[in-house]
């Protein structure tokens, strides 16, 4: 009889606890329906901050990457007309250059054997054009037959033919024919800048040989940067001549940079699937772009107005993404509920909120949300 009633007391205290523990189990419960309160006190000193849903303009976006360009006559790759030894420079990559400024001085043998065969031609020009009149003139009388005339005449059309090329070739080795023509002869041509600008490439030294293939040098004008940017082919009927363009260098910082759809190229790159878009930056001289800088891009292809909150409103957990809907404010505090939402883009700190529960006079949690669910 004894053990008996032991046992009915071991049930009956078991039962007690099963009891506790359901009336704990249905307050949690009934703790998650009322939502999430916060004293007053709580959302003073954590600087939480209550708004409503607004509508704003989000652009729709296509992402893109490129590089910071200039145009081609603001870049200049300097050869030599002919080959030789690069008898004097003293540039270095960095140095900046006027247009015209003498760049490097060569020296060749075969500059003075030119000079020679031009010195040659000209002392030549004035006895055969003499006597090509002068055969002309008997031929007219008929006095000289036709074989003299026009064999002086093709004599004084050669010379002359040659004449002008070598002047030229001297013209093109910056070696003056006026000079040669007086007898000053030199084996040394010099190279000067075609633009103005920075070196950006030094292939030579003192004492090298450059043959007429051989790049010597380098020369790009910043003055003028543009971006080029690689779009793909599935977004190109997207873009259009005057849409903006916002891009940053991702490798310097994060400031954003603003710029305008210039160029389309007319044709796809056959092995990439992409195509080639030109943009114009708003201002150039703000940003210290240098040619070669890699940016990531958003050209902005249209624009859509919808209901929008802060980024810092709406989290993401476990895959959703969510907000703090404002239940109810009483003098102790605020109640708020979370309530799943569907994010579109973000622009200038906003997301879209895409919801068909929600309207414009809710109220939100728009500060200090993650601190309440977390992520």
């Amino acid at each position: 009889m004894k053990h008996i009633i032991q046992i009915a007391t071991v049930f009956l205290l078991l039962m007690g606890c099963g009891d506790k523990n359901s009336e704990a189990t249905a307050s949690e419960e009934q703790g998650e329906e009322t939502g999430i309160v916060v004293t007053q006190d709580q959302f003073d000193t954590n600087d939480l901050m209550v708004g409503t849903m607004e509508q704003r303009t989000f652009p729709k976006i296509v992402e893109t990457s490129g590089m910071i360009d200039v145009p081609p006559e603001n870049r200049a790759s300097v050869t030599a007309f002919m080959g030789g030894f690069v008898k004097q420079t003293s540039l270095l990559i960095g140095d900046q250059v006027k247009k015209g400024q003498l760049l490097v001085v060569l020296e060749n043998q075969e500059f003075v054997q030119m000079q020679q065969d031009y010195l040659e031609v000209f002392n030549q020009l004035d006895y055969l054009k003499a006597e090509f009149e002068r055969n002309q003139t008997l031929f007219d009388e008929k006095i000289a037959s036709q074989k003299n005339f026009l064999q002086a005449k093709s004599n004084y059309e050669t010379a002359k033919a040659r004449y002008q090329g070598l002047r030229e070739q001297l013209q093109m080795l910056n070696i003056s024919p006026s000079k040669v023509e007086q007898g000053n002869i030199s084996s040394q041509a010099a190279i000067y800048a075609p633009i103005a600008g920075s070196i950006t490439k030094m292939n030579v030294a003192k004492g090298s040989f450059v043959s007429p293939a051989t790049e010597i040098l380098e020369i790009v004008d910043n003055d003028h940067v543009h971006l080029e940017l690689t779009v793909f082919e599935k977004d190109i009927l997207k873009v259009k001549k005057g849409q903006k363009i916002q891009f940053k260098i991702p490798e310097a910082s994060e400031e954003i940079f603003d710029a305008e759809v210039h160029l389309v190229g007319a044709s796809i790159d056959d092995a990439k699937r992409t195509i080639k878009v030109h943009g114009h930056l708003a201002n150039e001289e703000e940003g210290n772009f240098l040619p070669g800088m890699f940016v990531d891009a958003m050209i902005m292809t249209d624009t859509t107005k919808t209901w929008s909150l802060p980024e810092e409103a709406v989290i993401e957990s476990e895959g959703n993404h969510y907000v703090l809907k404002l239940l109810e404010k009483k003098d102790e505090g605020y109640t708020f509920e979370r309530v799943a939402v569907t994010q579109g883009g973000s622009f200038n700190g906003y997301t879209e909120i895409i919801s068909t529960g929600l309207n414009e006079t809710d109220q939100f949690l728009i500060k200090g949300v993650f601190d309440l669910i977390g992520g």
